[in-house]
């Protein structure tokens, strides 16, 4: 019998990781599907003019919300970057919340006053309490939030802003291209499934998460972060799909950062998830369901995620408990070997091989980083303010 349970709990949480990882954007795909050759079905039942009328309405006014913190090495250039924008500079206000900066963040932001870049310091509270102090000061209609590390395409905030068309998208999320220096390209390839994932999670308007460094909201909309919120670009959204607000992914809407070094991605990575594991206690209304997309997306793609450190534990020992039988001896060593590929990490040789095992070095590395954050979490020792990333200006 307990061998039974055994291998139920070892079948249970492979599938499981397999599902988050494979299974849920072969759903998507098909759903998209699906959707679409119905949709295409009824259109030939009933023809319709798809073509729409040219939008000549003036572009609704835009406040560019920057939080910054000790950025003196970026910030000249993401401000010019921002003056550069490809929109009309009566409708765009740049707003710039210096979080307790210590450096020459606050004296570059002012020397920029001219301009109409706008600097509003305070204490060191993290980037919820910037948000809640900049947010309601701002005078868009739409609030663009970015970060200092990151550069906007000229085009980028003209496409966020043009998908509120739709009166139902309450936000939008962008698209971050990373630069890989230093052959860091596991993170771009990840990245990579991520957006792919925004993408079709986006046209059932049910992106559950946006890139901190671009993404947009409609000001009125917003309402103050609980004080020590850590992903303000997790909550944010997911605060508005509970409400019944669409969150939907503009790819064209592109920023470009620099992937990080090792250090400081782990670094990140662990914030991040403390972060996550701290919003399950911030959107109570999640675990209603508020639409299956939403419901089917945050369980698979998010909370499965986040037990993955669970899991593959479980998969592990199970395993090694149930050694005696073939089929989990063969298991056992396809888990170890699997470790052993990220921990070789395919030094700096190129080729398949080599870029599976770093594709499974960051795997195991972004795991790791989730337990971490559990850690963090559950002791209460991760705060809301960050430390900047050593990314040069991409």
């Amino acid at each position: 019998m307990v061998s039974l349970m055994i291998e139920v709990l070892v079948w249970t949480s492979l599938g499981l990781i397999v599902l988050s990882y494979a299974g849920y954007p072969l759903i998507l795909i098909g759903l998209d599907a699906a959707l679409e050759l119905a949709a295409n079905l009824a259109r030939l039942r009933r023809p319709v003019d798809r073509r729409r009328a040219l939008d000549r309405a003036a572009p609704p006014p835009v406040s560019l919300i920057i939080a910054a913190h000790d950025e003196e090495k970026v910030l000249r250039e993401k401000i010019e970057n921002c003056l550069a924008i490809d929109y009309p500079p009566d409708r765009l206000e740049i707003l710039i919340g210096s979080d307790g900066s210590t450096d020459g963040t606050e004296a570059i932001a002012r020397s920029y006053a001219g301009q109409g870049v706008r600097l509003l310091p305070g204490p060191r509270l993290g980037k919820a309490g910037v948000l809640n102090r900049l947010v309601p000061a701002a005078a868009g209609e739409i609030a663009v939030l970015s970060d200092a590390n990151t550069l906007l395409a000229p085009g980028a905030v003209r496409r966020l802003v043009r998908r509120f068309a739709d009166p139902r998208v309450g936000a939008v999320c962008g698209r971050i291209v990373l630069r890989a220096p230093g052959g860091a390209e596991q993170e771009t390839s990840y990245w990579t499934y991520e957006s792919l994932l925004k993408l079709y999670e986006g046209r059932r308007g049910a992106v559950l998460g946006a890139n901190g460094g671009l993404y947009a909201l409609r000001r009125r909309l917003f309402s103050p972060l609980p004080p020590g919120t850590i992903t303000d670009d997790f909550v944010l959204p997911m605060r508005l799909l509970a409400e019944g607000w669409r969150v939907v992914y503009e790819p064209a809407a592109v920023a470009v950062e620099d992937a990080g070094t090792t250090a400081t991605e782990v670094r990140r990575r662990v914030r991040i998830a403390a972060g996550n594991f701290q919003s399950l206690s911030l959107l109570p209304a999640l675990w209603a369901g508020p639409r299956p997309a939403v419901a089917l997306a945050f369980v698979v793609h998010k909370l499965v995620r986040w037990l993955g450190p669970l899991l593959l534990a479980v998969s592990l020992a199970g395993s090694a408990l149930l050694i005696r039988r073939s089929a989990f001896a063969g298991l056992l060593a396809a888990q170890l070997g699997f470790y052993a590929a990220a921990l070789w990490g395919g030094g700096t040789r190129n080729g398949p091989v080599a870029r599976l095992c770093r594709l499974a070095q960051h795997f195991v590395a972004m795991n790791l980083a989730l337990a971490a954050g559990f850690w963090r979490w559950l002791r209460g020792a991760q705060g809301p303010t960050w430390q900047r990333t050593e990314r040069r200006a991409a």
